[in-house]
């Protein structure tokens, strides 16, 4: 059997009708998130917000694993070594791309089947409809590879019930299934063998007051999530050990391994970008990329958790005593003529 010698792309654009369908075409890698295909869904989604042919935008992932697990964040510690443009590049016209999704002024849908973290939540959770299924995952896992959860985390994270965003920006928590849409995360849910029919009854009536899967009930973790009500990161962690309830425990032992200094400036992050607009947020987080691809944790994460594998990051700091607020005022500050514009 003769292997076809061009790649597959991978991002497919296509036209259904009077929808535009946009599939992440990475299946093997969970269909992360690279520079390359940002470039192309950008200007498609601008060409499709303009034109008179297009109602209705899809973004879906290809295969049956993941929408999209995450931006290709090793390429950019890669390039961040080595004083590569790519740094810089990335996350500016991803969170550009963010924007696009947040201010679009066509419904948007987004099918979540799957996997959906990090760059994939900025993918989706800015747009009109997510549709979660049984298979979808999400998370932001971003303080575990002495990050921050971007893409407009500081945006929707605190505006979900109770301190619930600030529980899963923290922890990295894993939401499933239901429970995505039971957080708000997900507009609605529905069994992933039927997303098929789903599709064709968006492309018929672009989901107008279309409701069918809307299940309101309260997410069992809203409850122990009060326990993140503290101004700061020790006084969540104090309030988790006083606590001492097996999900307390289980949480204080999570926060253990994250990056101190991620830890912080997530919680500075959502405290701001509670009242901030979408656009005011994505500023914000750009400095905050900067100040991440300036230190050592996003490296030795990136390295512990992706290159070697070995899941044991020396953080530095090495405690949340050791981060001082003077060091994480320091990550918000202007980048000047280099700051995020949109």
């Amino acid at each position: 059997l003769q292997m076809s010698s061009h790649a597959e792309p991978e991002v497919l654009l296509e036209k259904v009708g009077r929808t535009g369908v946009i599939t992440m075409n990475r299946p093997k890698v969970l269909n992360a998130l690279n520079l390359t295909m940002i470039r192309q869904i950008y200007p498609q989604l601008k060409k499709w917000e303009s034109d008179n042919e297009t109602d209705i935008v899809i973004i879906k992932g290809a295969g049956d694993k993941a929408f999209c697990a995450g931006g290709d964040i090793r390429a950019v510690t890669e390039a961040g070594k080595v004083g590569d443009s790519l740094a810089q590049d990335f996350f500016r016209e991803e969170y550009i791309l963010n924007n696009a999704i947040g201010s679009y002024r066509k419904p948007y849908i987004a099918l979540i089947d799957g996997i959906t973290m990090g760059g994939g939540v900025g993918l989706s959770v800015h747009g009109l409809f997510r549709v979660a299924t049984e298979k979808t995952l999400f998370a932001m896992p971003e303080t575990a590879i002495g990050l921050f959860p971007d893409v407009g985390g500081g945006y929707f994270l605190p505006r979900l019930q109770g301190k619930l965003g600030l529980f899963l920006a923290l922890t990295g928590f894993r939401l499933k299934g239901r429970d995505v849409q039971r957080a708000g995360v997900a507009t609605h849910f529905v069994e992933s063998k039927k997303v098929p029919l789903l599709v064709l009854i968006s492309l018929c009536s672009v989901f107008k007051d279309y409701q069918p899967f809307i299940y309101f009930q309260s997410l069992v973790l809203l409850n122990p999530v009060r326990l993140f009500s503290a101004s700061s990161v020790e006084g969540i962690v104090k309030n988790l050990k006083t606590d001492g309830s097996e999900f307390a425990k289980k949480q204080t032992e999570t926060l253990s391994k994250m990056s101190p200094t991620s830890l912080k400036i997530t919680l500075k992050q959502l405290q701001a970008g509670a009242a901030l607009s979408l656009q005011d947020v994505l500023v914000m987080e750009y400095r905050l990329s900067q100040a991440c691809m300036r230190g050592c944790d996003f490296y030795e994460g990136v390295r512990a958790v992706l290159v070697d594998k070995d899941q044991n990051p020396k953080w530095n700091p090495s405690t949340l005593e050791e981060v001082s607020n003077q060091m994480v005022e320091q990550c918000f500050s202007s980048l000047g003529e280099k700051d995020l514009t949109l």
